[in-house]
């Protein structure tokens, strides 16, 4: 692997930290203890609902016949949202806005919109009545292209706009929000027209990025019912205390009256961030007196929630010798029907679509637009891999144009470490020249025979809001019991966690356990995504072991009788009078009997995390791939990615990581896309969607990592997750570009699209 500058090689380096038994795990470790695994939850008296889905995309309901499904055997209760508007509840819900009513209440604004909701004593039951729902509509004009919706006399989504709850991603503020503007980002800063009007070379262009489903293994569900007044909810949500917030604005209750739990959740990739089901699954039960359990089809999930799709027209200006000069973004977003997170994503894509490089002069426009199709979301990327596509090829565009090695053209144009590419945020804490040169090494570049080669780069202002807080109790036996409002998704935060709980504490990895995702138990977590367990929560990890630390240390000097300044840590306890003595002989020396030691940690936006963003997320990835000239099929035939995470706490989960987001990307740039037909959406199942599998895999992978110790979080470490997914889309198309000499500008590049281009391009060549 090549070495950087100074001698140092980019590479996997060993866990160690004097004085402690813990050491970076090369496997990933299980852990076990307090935390509650649980498959099918259930509790005495479950009855279960079904949901009624609209068959409009945009109507006015009329009316909802319903007798004939409360006569069935077992039927509990058929609710609507004029129900839930009539029992005195609060039906929208939304951490931006409340725009989204967890029954539609008065219209429907996509297919395949919650209009009623079945509640039985069985699941079979609910269905079987469900199927007796008949919902009488008043048709209303429809949208389903983003663009479209922007144009004058588009049917209005929204003639009323929700009520405003948060900031993110809104901050252009409400006036300029009109028609079906859902929401404005806004990046400038130099004079963007003299650049382009001195600039040697301008490549302009058109890209789309498709609308994606995050297929995850588990589908959306949740189990509600009230003890004693408390709302208590599991679910499958990924950011507990922010559905915590919805539900308490929904029934009017007091944060301390409802209580949100998130056992060991199936995958998530920022789907199942926020509000889903768990507003009509409580509805439900508050209004039959019964513990409900709302468990969805994929079919169902994939109705529920979607990334949104990118309509990008950019240009770019060059000087003679390949310095950028200025870029300009004119972005559309197609959010679907309601707010949800789309803003915060526009706002993303609008911060990262111009890539980490100098730029002198830019001008970005981002507009997140309603339309009449499913409400899109957070997905892994985070508005990175929909105005990646753009940025880059537009550098290998011109590389190609000016006669210039587009590794070289990155080369001269990237930020360096310590160099700002948003003004007045963070410094790049990345050497991604360095990335760079690695990745092009084992890539081959720039190809041999009938491999094509493509790589990008990108940078991502990830870590969300650094508010996070832990809580570590060391127990009298030696062990330690770590909570945290943090969700275990599947990416292995319980593990690494853990592990850093280990090494702060100098106890075994099989000595620590932990409590995590219950609003009910753990300490507050503002959010479990834009890879920021690691990094955020990790912090407040450290600092809740080092209070409780403090708290042992301060117990050993009464116990002694000496100054706290005269006692020392030591391996799972402290030194004191020349003698070392365990956790358990403090805490016992102290109470007399049993007790334990409790610390807390938190990290706010101060401190290390001042500047914002908490830290950069690294994109750098590529692929080797072959055309099919005749059926248009492009192969990967090598994945390459570096993993640029300052400190790989546990390098397995980090490859991990790196593999899942890449796979998801070249299922994007080469499968994935969620179709509409006119007003409906016509392939919500995995089998019309076509999501990667085992056999798609590359023959060849390189998955590398670039630890320097130059993260903000324990020990150096950085955010992974989604980095390596950023880039793909964009080095798929440029690889199949230099393989067939002509660029795709949308994904994903199925065969049929790549064998157009082929056509095309042979048809401009008779001319």
């Amino acid at each position: 692997m090549p070495a950087r500058e100074d001698g140092d090689p980019v590479e996997r380096t060993r866990f160690r930290v004097a004085g402690t038994e813990a050491r970076r795990a090369d496997g990933v470790a299980k852990v076990t203890g307090a935390a509650r695994f649980t498959v099918d939850l259930s509790v005495p008296g479950m009855a279960h609902a079904v949901m009624v889905r609209s068959t409009r995309a945009h109507a006015r309901i009329l009316g909802i016949e319903r007798e004939a499904a409360e006569r069935m055997p077992g039927v509990l209760a058929v609710l609507a949202g004029a129900d839930l508007v009539a029992a005195g509840l609060h039906p929208y819900y939304g951490h931006v806005v409340l725009d989204h009513p967890a029954l539609a209440v008065g219209s429907v604004r996509y297919h395949g919109e919650p209009v009623a909701l079945v509640v039985a004593e069985t699941k079979l039951q609910a269905a079987e009545a469900a199927d007796l729902v008949e919902v009488r509509y008043e048709d209303l004009p429809a949208v389903i292209d983003a663009d479209e919706a922007l144009r004058p006399g588009a049917p209005i989504l929204h003639h009323e706009r929700g009520q405003r709850v948060g900031d993110e991603g809104m901050d252009q503020g409400e006036g300029a929000l009109e028609g079906n503007v859902c929401a404005i980002a806004r990046v400038q800063w130099g004079d963007v027209d003299a650049a382009f009007a001195k600039a040697h070379l301008v490549v302009e262009g058109e890209y789309r990025y498709p609308m994606l489903y995050g297929y995850a293994m588990e589908p959306y569900n949740a189990l509600a019912f009230f003890d004693q007044g408390d709302l208590v909810v599991y679910s499958t949500a990924q950011h507990v205390y922010m559905v915590r917030r919805d539900l308490a604005r929904m029934f009017d209750l007091p944060l301390a009256r409802v209580r949100v739990s998130a056992p060991y959740v199936g995958g998530g990739y920022g789907t199942k961030s926020y509000t889903k089901i768990e507003g009509a699954c409580a509805m439900a039960a508050h209004l039959t007196g019964r513990a409900v359990k709302l468990d969805l089809s994929v079919e169902e999930a994939m109705l529920t929630t979607r990334s949104d799709s990118s309509h990008i027209r950019c240009r770019s200006a060059f000087d003679r010798d390949g310095l950028l000069l200025a870029r300009e973004f004119d972005i559309v977003l197609n959010s679907g029907a309601y707010t949800d997170n789309s803003p915060l994503v526009n706002s993303k894509t609008a911060n990262r679509c111009f890539g980490p490089y100098r730029i002198p002069s830019l001008r970005v426009v981002s507009r997140s637009v309603f339309t009449n199709t499913v409400p899109a979301s957070s997905l892994r990327g985070f508005g990175a891999p929909q105005g990646n596509i753009g940025g880059e090829l537009q550098m290998d565009e011109a590389a190609e144009k000016l006669g210039i090695d587009p590794v070289e053209l990155r080369l001269r144009n990237l930020a360096g470490p310590g160099e700002a590419i948003l003004p007045g945020k963070r410094p790049l804490d990345a050497d991604l020249r360095e990335d760079l040169r690695c990745l092009v090494a084992s890539l081959e570049w720039p190809g041999t025979g009938g491999v094509s080669v493509g790589f990008g780069v990108s940078a991502s202002d990830a870590g969300a809001y650094p508010t996070s807080t832990a809580a570590v109790r060391i127990h009298a036996d030696d062990s330690a019991t770590l909570f945290t409002g943090s969700t275990e998704l599947g990416q292995g935060s319980r593990t690494v966690l853990c592990q850093i709980v280990a090494e702060e504490l100098g106890l075994s990895l099989e000595r620590v356990a932990i409590v995590g995702g219950d609003t009910g138990v753990v300490p507050y977590e503002r959010t479990t995504g834009a890879s920021r367990t690691t990094t955020v929560t990790g912090r407040a990890v450290q600092e809740a072991c080092r209070d409780a630390r403090r708290r042992v240390r301060e117990l050993a000097a009464q116990n002694e009788k000496v100054d706290v300044a005269a006692v020392e840590d030591a391996p799972a306890g402290v030194r004191v009078k020349d003698r070392e003595r365990s956790y358990g002989e403090v805490i016992e020396g102290w109470f007399g009997a049993g007790g334990e030691v409790l610390g807390h940690g938190s990290v706010r936006r101060g401190e290390g995390f001042a500047q914002m963003p908490p830290f950069w997320e690294i994109g750098c990835s590529g692929v080797r791939l072959s055309v099919d000239r005749e059926t248009g099929v492009a192969r990967v035939e090598k994945l390459v990615t570096v993993g640029d995470v300052g400190f790989a706490i546990n390098p397995a989960l980090v490859h991990g990581q790196d593999l899942g987001a890449a796979t998801m990307g070249m299922g994007a740039a080469l499968r994935e896309e969620l179709v509409y037909e006119g007003e409906q959406l016509v392939n919500p199942n995995v089998v019309d969607y076509r999501v990667p599998r085992f056999s798609d895999q590359p023959p060849e992978i390189d998955l590398m990592l670039a630890e320097r110790h130059d993260g903000a979080g324990p020990f150096g470490a950085k955010g992974a997750g989604e980095g390596a997914g950023n880039t793909i889309g964009s080095s798929v198309a440029a690889a199949i570009g230099r393989a067939i000499g002509v660029f795709p500008h949308e994904l994903p590049a199925t065969p049929e699209r790549v064998w157009r281009l082929l056509r095309e391009r042979d048809e401009r060549a008779r001319r």
